[in-house]
């Protein structure tokens, strides 16, 4: 921390400060706007105030400790009891009852008190206005309290009750367990509170209200005020400025881009601005200091503000301002002499407003039901609402880690990396070239200033706004791309950043949460059999099934139909969609980058050799052998080279989605285990059973109706090994005598014979998210990805080779219940890698063009093809009350589905079960991981660290545990 910074610290460290602050700007608001918040009044005098006209009203903040003051007998429970709820008062005398069974039992006091501190803390510490009911006449026992109150940021509150001696002892002495109390103590009590009522405030109480005789405190009232940072009951809407440091002119653009119409004086200068929907700015502090024009800024703001338009929190550049202009001795350093300059041209009244304006600034606000937190350097959840010197300070200034950089300026600790609160916290302070959510909080000094930008929020929608500086108007200390605190500064991964319960802010659902269950499930897969993190920046999320079909048709039933998907999509506003062939493979990432040294130097690969990863949904490296990985990244980068597109997106490196066939590539374990072991069942049992049956029925027993049934069953195990049957085939090695290095000068020609890549959407690019583009414009690109293979093949004369003759080992099919070498693995086909999509587009409002798209899904589930998926042709697609769409509805076909649901799934009985579907889980967790793998390729896109990016991803994998059906 500099000695500057360290002096400006001091002077915010008395709690009174705060309050008095609060106060005063307080008394601005309401009579600019004549809107008192609900149960406030203000501070009355000793002498005037009256209840009713009768007593005294005593203000008592609404979070506060309220401590009572006064001899045993003098009324002090009675007083609570009429004034405050049962919750909201703890006694002594009840602490005492909890420990002994005996409020009179003097001996256990020390006990009984440690209790009554530990609960006043814990309501302190939720936030609750909480009343101590003791004698509190012993200066001690009230410092205890005192730090009680400053521990927890709330403000001490001494209510003395200063009743005669006789009264007292009257009162006892009517009091069965108190008859035979000596007057000695009464007397005691009466002394200590005589030559403590002086002191009161000295001691730490904030406010201190006495109540002299039985009259006063009978006739006296409570009024609960509300705390002048507390504005829940403003639900805006708003905008939140960032820093402006004296930037007038960008000031008024950025608000002219938002909307507010300026309002002039008669020599030209803005000195208020009108939002015409009646939204109200919030301006972080830092108005003031390096810029060319602070009086601008603050003639602006104060106007606003006067006029009910704008509030305004205080910075540390308007802290030290205020300083200076009421006397106080401060360096004239950050930009302080530039403001002071300018004001010498402002007359004595201004300068006077400005110093008034100051004075009545706070530390920060509470708005929208205590949804939005907006200060001027961050604040914990802890503080929010709480009224205290350290608050203020933390507000102005943050917190630091006690070391300096190498421009010698504090480093900043990264308070924003643990906040977890319910409230979005909006700040400045510190800037940063992009403003960007972490952890529900916000940073919006762009540096404008410096040559950056000046940003705002619109709140409640979280929409950025930012207009660019005209020019550099101060040369930073250190460079602008230096990151705030949880900035894009790069650091290990860490631990602490996944474990536990986990909520990641995304820019298109909102706040997302993860189970401490399920971040425990993901820590598991991720730390033993994830590929290196910095290879995997993104997780696909899974993919919502369609409503389940009643649908009959020439005796058949359907479970999934694509009537449905089409009909949900038209009920939501999306009238055009396409329908995508569904490749039987397993789903793969491919990270491809151009050469080794884009995978060394943008993701960090490990090792030479490396130019990229495939990876299985759940992070796992897709083939054992390395080299074969590589093979295949060779083949997609040359085709991305020949197609143009590392030039036409201006990149380096691409992150595709795709389908890697065939499905027993990956599934040889569920083939064998699970699949081929109900073929091989049906074919061991089924032909003795009918041959039995057959023999029976010779023989002229009636069976005829059983053994119809079995020969069914026989027709549905057939269909179901057919099913799984055309998703399998051998891979071979590669015939190409070259290597895995391919052919001289070629393309890489070493992917083993069988292995089909299908990729159906490009993710991202360098600096850039790709998922919003169309799906019509992804296919184009994945086409011509394709077309420049088949020139890559024929380039290289690799047109005759085929699959047949590899020799290679085959990596599952045969094995797995008799695949058959078909498909997308045929011998006498050319060696191809990449498979086109399939494509079909549809306009749900047009029945004919929905009935092609059903015939269209039937031909290809005809033969058992799985089925096609269902999107909007518009990627991010809202609906009209702003929830997001679907991306994709999964309608696989009648055959395909043997293979989740079993051989006999079609028969009505089991069919009509199976329609009792509880899809909602599933649809919500498909929208909740695509919200979170959009996030986290904003973030690859934006250049942001990669702890960063893997808190996205590492929560797609944590909702991947949630428990759901896994057939739907």
């Amino acid at each position: 921390m500099t000695d500057g910074e360290r002096t400006e610290r001091q002077q915010v460290r008395g709690p009174e400060q705060e309050e008095q602050e609060q106060e005063k700007q307080g008394r601005l608001r309401e009579q600019r706007s004549g809107d008192r918040p609900e149960g406030h009044h203000e501070p009355p005098s000793s002498s005037s105030s009256t209840a009713d006209g009768r007593g005294r009203l005593l203000p008592v903040p609404d979070l506060s400790l309220v401590v009572l003051v006064g001899a045993t007998g003098s009324g002090k429970s009675t007083f609570a009891a009429r004034h405050f709820k049962p919750t909201e008062v703890i006694s002594s005398d009840f602490c005492r009852g909890l420990v002994s069974d005996d409020e009179n039992d003097q001996s256990v006091s020390g006990d009984a008190f440690e209790v009554l501190h530990f609960i006043v803390g814990k309501r302190l510490a939720a936030g609750r206005l909480t009343v101590v009911d003791a004698t509190n006449v012993q200066a001690e026992a009230r410092a205890q309290l005192v730090r009680l109150a400053r521990e927890h940021d709330v403000l001490p509150v001494a209510i003395v009750l200063d009743v005669p001696e006789q009264v007292c002892a009257e009162r006892n002495a009517a009091r069965a367990d108190r008859a035979g109390l000596p007057r000695r103590v009464i007397q005691r009590h009466q002394r200590e509170l005589r030559r403590s009522i002086r002191h009161l405030e000295r001691e730490g109480f904030r406010k201190v209200h006495i109540l002299r005789g039985q009259r006063e405190v009978d006739a006296a009232g409570i009024v609960r005020e509300r705390r002048y940072n507390d504005l829940r009951h403003l639900a805006g809407p708003f905008d939140v400025v960032g820093d402006v440091h004296g930037c007038r002119s960008e000031l008024e653009s950025l608000l002219g881009r938002l909307g507010y119409e300026m309002r002039r004086d008669a020599t030209g200068r803005a000195v208020d601005a009108v939002h015409p929907e009646g939204r109200t700015a919030v301006f972080v502090g830092d108005l003031v200091d390096r810029g060319p024009d602070s009086p601008g800024v603050l003639r602006l703001v104060m106007g606003m503000v006067a006029a009910g338009h704008a509030l305004c929190v205080s910075g540390n550049h308007e802290n030290k301002l205020g300083r200076y202009l009421n006397g106080r001795k401060v360096q004239h350093t950050h930009g302080l002499a530039e403001t002071i300059e300018q004001l010498e041209k402002e007359d004595d009244a201004f300068r006077a407003g400005a110093a008034e304006f100051i004075r009545g600034l706070v530390s920060h606000y509470v708005l929208d039901g205590g949804g939005l937190v907006v200060c001027h350097a961050g604040l914990p959840e802890k503080y929010h609402g709480r009224t205290s010197g350290r608050v203020r300070s933390f507000a102005l200034y943050g917190d630091t880690t006690g070391e300096t950089d190498e421009f010698g300026l504090p480093v900043r600790y990264p308070w924003a990396e643990d906040y977890r609160g319910r409230a979005a916290v909006v700040y400045g302070h510190t800037p940063i070239p992009r403003a960007g959510w972490l952890n529900n909080t916000l940073c919006l000094d762009t540096g404008c200033v410096f040559g950056g930008r000046m940003t705002a929020l619109r709140w409640p929608e979280r929409e950025l706004v930012d207009v660019p500086a005209e020019r550099v108007w101060y040369e930073p200390a250190r460079p602008l791309a230096t990151e705030a605190p949880g900035g894009a500064d790069g650091r290990p991964l860490d631990l602490n950043d996944v474990a536990g319960r986990r909520t990641v802010e995304t820019r298109h659902m909102g706040r997302l949460a993860v189970r401490e269950e399920n971040s425990a499930a993901a820590l598991e897969v991720m730390s033993r059999f994830a590929i290196d993190p910095r290879l995997l920046p993104y997780l696909p999320p899974t993919m919502a099934p369609c409503a389940t079909s009643k649908e009959e048709a020439q005796g058949e039933g359907f479970l999934e139909h694509p009537a449905e998907a089409f009909a949900e999509y038209r009920a939501a506003g999306v009238r055009e969609v396409v329908c995508e062939e569904k490749h039987m493979g397993s789903r793969a990432v491919v990270l491809v980058c151009r050469d080794e040294a884009v995978a060394g130097e943008r993701f960090g690969a490990p090792g030479k050799g490396v130019s990229g990863a495939v990876y299985t949904r759940t992070g796992r490296p897709f083939f054992d052998d390395e080299a074969i990985s590589e093979r295949i990244l060779r083949r997609v980068g040359a085709c991305v080279a020949e197609a143009g597109l590392w030039a036409e997106l201006d990149t380096d490196w691409l992150l595709l989605d795709a389908e890697l066939m065939p499905w027993s590539l990956k599934a040889t374990g569920l083939l064998r285990e699970q699949y081929a072991a109900v073929g091989a069942a049906s074919g061991a049992v089924f032909p003795g059973a009918i041959g039995a049956l057959e023999a029976a029925q010779a023989r002229g027993v009636d069976v005829s109706a059983l053994l119809e049934r079995q020969r069914g069953r026989v027709a549905d195990a057939a269909a179901f090994t057919a099913a799984y049957r055309r998703y399998c085939w051998r891979v071979g090695a590669t015939a190409d005598a070259a290597g895995p290095e391919g052919a001289a000068g070629g393309v890489g020609l070493g992917v083993p014979a069988g292995i089909r890549l299908a990729p159906f959407q490009i993710l991202a690019a360098q600096g850039r998210s790709l998922a919003g583009l169309p799906h019509t414009e992804q296919l184009a690109l994945i086409d011509r990805l394709i077309a420049a293979e088949e020139i890559l093949v024929a380039r290289d004369g690799d047109g005759d080779r085929t699959a047949a003759g590899d020799g290679a080992a085959a990596s599952d099919g045969g094995a797995a219940g008799g695949a058959a070498e078909t498909g997308d693995g045929v011998q006498g086909e050319r060696a191809r890698l990449l498979a086109p999509t399939r494509r079909l587009i549809v306009d749900t409002e047009d029945e004919a063009s929905v009935a092609a798209g059903v015939a269209w899904w039937l031909d290809l589930t005809a033969d058992g093809g799985e089925g096609m998926v269902v999107k909007p042709v518009q990627a991010l697609v809202r609906q009209a009350d702003g929830r997001l769409v679907q991306p994709g509805i999964k309608c696989r076909g009648r055959e395909y589905l043997r293979i989740i649901y079993g051989p006999e799934y079609t028969r009505p009985e089991n069919l009509q079960r199976l329609r009792i579907r509880h899809l909602g889980h599933k649809r919500s967790l498909a929208l909740r991981e695509y919200a979170l793998g959009l996030e986290a390729l904003d973030r690859l896109a934006a250049g942001e660290p990669l702890w960063r990016v893997h808190e996205a991803v590492f929560a797609v994998l944590a909702l991947e545990s949630e428990p759901v059906d896994p057939r739907l």
